[in-house]
């Protein structure tokens, strides 16, 4: 038996994989991984020594908690295809969109969701867990103790988990649009895109640093920053202008409704 089974193994699935083995959290031939792209099993392999396979079966039958890696489209299908196999087992879905009261109709196990993020690849990851009606206790310590290995986790009641899809798990592509924009204006403005590049993403990560570890408010450490009639008030000026922070708020809305959607999509 396999303490660990993944049921899809790309992007997302992939970076917890790697993130895990990364933490040590238990050795690469307890975990296994089904994944159909040949070359994705070659890689994650290659990068983690751990077990890969292409049959779902094989993963649902040895893994003692499994995670559902695959597209929101086919959790569903996939669970009624597995369902004797899954039978009393913790099943841990990564797919955002998926109710666990649509999961639970479709195989007898212990359901959670978790969302999480491709930083969980480098023990970075901000994930949010739910419970389903057949979570044990024991279940969620095991959920906690998974994720805290990769990042920060919180638990969270289910219609939250839209907001932790939204926040966490499309976050760090707005946060990367960020990176890019601050970069090319230093190329804009004559700087090599390398070294332009390299600063935004040092500019970011200390400043995300600094935040979490002096547990200042974005405005107390925005006023560090400012001085009146300066270039930083002349810069937050024009964003403010520009409604940027509105527009960052009403791209987690849109990834929140469309979250919602896709729940109605997949019942």
């Amino acid at each position: 038996m396999y303490q660990l089974g993944f049921i899809g193994a790309g992007k997302l699935a992939g970076s917890v994989i790697r993130g895990l083995i990364r933490a040590k959290f238990c050795p690469p031939d307890k975990i296994i991984a089904s994944e159909p792209n040949e070359q994705t099993r070659a890689t994650l392999h290659r990068d983690t020594a751990v077990h890969v396979t292409g049959d779902n079966a094989e993963v649902a039958a040895k893994a003692e908690a499994i995670f559902i890696g695959v597209k929101p489209g086919m959790v569903l299908g996939v669970l009624r295809d597995l369902a004797p196999r899954l039978e009393n087992k913790l099943v841990i879905s990564l797919a955002g969109g998926v109710r666990i009261a649509s999961m639970e109709k479709a195989a007898n196990a212990r359901f959670m969701r978790a969302l999480t993020n491709t930083p969980s690849a480098i023990c970075r990851a901000a994930t949010g867990i739910s419970r389903g009606s057949r979570t044990t206790n024991e279940d969620a310590d095991v959920a906690k103790k998974i994720f805290s290995a990769i990042g920060v986790v919180v638990e969270v009641d289910e219609p939250q988990i839209d907001i932790v899809t939204a926040l966490s798990g499309s976050g760090p592509a707005f946060v990367y649009t960020i990176i890019d924009a601050l970069a090319k204006s230093g190329v804009k403005l004559g700087f090599p895109e390398n070294v332009s590049t390299e600063l935004a993403i040092q500019t970011v990560i200390g400043a995300a640093e600094l935040m979490q570890e002096s547990k200042m408010s974005a405005e107390e450490l925005v006023r560090m920053v400012v001085t009146p009639g300066g270039t930083t008030a002349a810069g937050l000026a024009v964003m403010e202008k520009m409604q940027t922070s509105e527009s960052l708020i009403a791209a987690v809305e849109a990834a929140i409704k469309r979250s919602q959607e896709m729940a109605q999509e997949n019942r």
